[in-house]
């Protein structure tokens, strides 16, 4: 198996190199992992492309590759250019460092990734690591993703080949915040909401005296719907969500179509 990897906390980060050990388990030894990654941090910038500018590809060891583009930017560099002549069969996303359970998948740069791949046409997973009290401060933070992600990903894929739907099904993948030994199996669940929190701003002055503002998340241990990734992520279990790219609301359909006459 060929496998493409990418994230979106940059080429160096640590969950990176997590998720090249989950691919190379994965791949097998007849197999290969292609790593095009970003040269920094894009975290956040979600499914976004460098559409209006170009950018630059380097080429950092065998397989291994930064740009200085966001995740899908990676990806659509790894099928159309790095990996071209052999395109790869699986890619791959993350492993994030935070969660991208409930609202944060709308965000995140790691779905964006494998949001591409499943536009173009292949099989596509995002992981993330949730983190909290019981991981955060471990020596490995990634341990549940460490250990489990490998299998995790053949059971995905044992679904077997998409079944020609316009828009490619994708997963997004994450693990609790909790030890290795202490997560209690896999779910299948819909993306959640954390209710009574939401992305905003914080202000701050330079000493300059300018005014900035930070873009800060909402509280991680806000409650979403029982059953809904979130709520099994706290719980301790790994949330495995299916996803598409269709944004179209079809149970809204009906009573526009009404409306509108």
């Amino acid at each position: 198996m060929r496998i493409l990897i990418t994230n979106d906390d940059g080429i160096n980060a640590q969950g990176l190199q997590v998720l090249e050990e989950i691919a190379t388990e994965l791949a097998g030894e007849q197999g290969e992992v292609w790593t095009v990654a970003p040269a920094f941090e894009q975290s956040g910038v979600g499914h976004c492309i460098s559409y209006t500018h170009p950018m630059m590809v380097s080429r950092m060891a065998e397989r291994r590759y930064a740009t200085e583009g966001s995740p899908a930017d990676c990806v659509l560099v790894g099928l159309h250019d790095v990996m071209k002549d052999a395109p790869p069969d699986l890619v791959l996303s993350g492993v994030n460092r935070g969660n991208n359970s409930a609202e944060n998948a709308l965000y995140s740069g790691t779905l964006g990734g494998a949001l591409e791949a499943a536009l173009q046409g292949l099989p596509a997973v995002a992981l993330s690591q949730y983190l909290g009290p019981d991981n955060i401060r471990a020596a490995d933070p990634f341990e549940a993703a460490r250990v489990h992600g490998a299998d995790v990903l053949r059971r995905i894929l044992s679904l077997g080949a998409e079944d020609g739907a316009d828009y490619r099904t994708f997963y997004n993948v994450n693990f609790p915040p909790v030890p290795a030994a202490a997560v209690k199996g896999t779910r299948a669940a819909p993306q959640g909401l954390r209710q009574g929190t939401s992305f905003g701003v914080e202000p701050t002055t330079s000493p300059s005296g300018r005014r900035f503002l930070w873009i800060k998340g909402g509280d991680q241990r806000a409650a979403t719907a029982q059953g809904t990734d979130a709520q099994v992520n706290l719980a301790g279990y790994i949330s495995v969500t299916p996803m598409r790219a269709d944004l179209t609301a079809h149970d809204a359909l009906a009573s526009l179509e009404a409306a509108l006459g």
